[in-house]
């Protein structure tokens, strides 16, 4: 997901174990400890430090509450909204949802056409699909995840 943080781009990319922050040259990985979506709070690690914010949002606009100070993320992706901007290798949720089943696992082979995970998205059943024939190189959601438009949910290699 590319944002803009102030003025700064940014760049969030799901990982097995929490995020990337692609930020001013520099990866700064993100461990996820807690998130309670009722309040906004969100307990995280970055660099190994333990810190703790406040995320609220409104379409494209998120407000981050860290260290006392409140800072405006917006999006900032160029698609179209509903587009599907999959790439061979990555598949991307086509909208925020919630993802019910995932029925592959990693380094299984799979066949172009065959579901890989199913989602729900204001009450729709939407079949995430390969592209290709391949492997599973990376699951990045299991069942019950929330997930963002544009998140990268499954990668597949040749």
């Amino acid at each position: 997901m590319k944002l803009l943080f102030d003025s700064q781009p940014i760049e969030i990319v799901p990982t097995p174990n929490g995020y990337d922050v692609l930020f001013d040259g520099q990866t700064h990985p993100v461990e996820i400890a807690r998130l309670d979506k009722a309040s906004g709070q969100i307990e995280f690690r970055i660099g190994g430090i333990a810190q703790s914010a406040y995320i609220s949002f409104d379409g494209a606009k998120r407000w981050i509450t860290l260290n006392g100070q409140t800072r405006m993320l917006t999006k900032t992706s160029t698609a179209r909204r509903g587009a599907r901007q999959d790439s061979t290798a990555g598949l991307t949720a086509p909208m925020p949802g919630q993802v019910r089943s995932v029925a592959v696992g990693v380094g299984e082979a799979v066949k172009k056409g065959q579901t890989l995970l199913t989602m729900e998205a204001m009450k729709m059943e939407i079949k995430i699909q390969a592209l290709m024939d391949g492997k599973i190189k990376t699951i990045f959601v299991a069942p019950g995840a929330t997930v963002e438009r544009e998140q990268t949910l499954v990668e597949m290699a040749e």
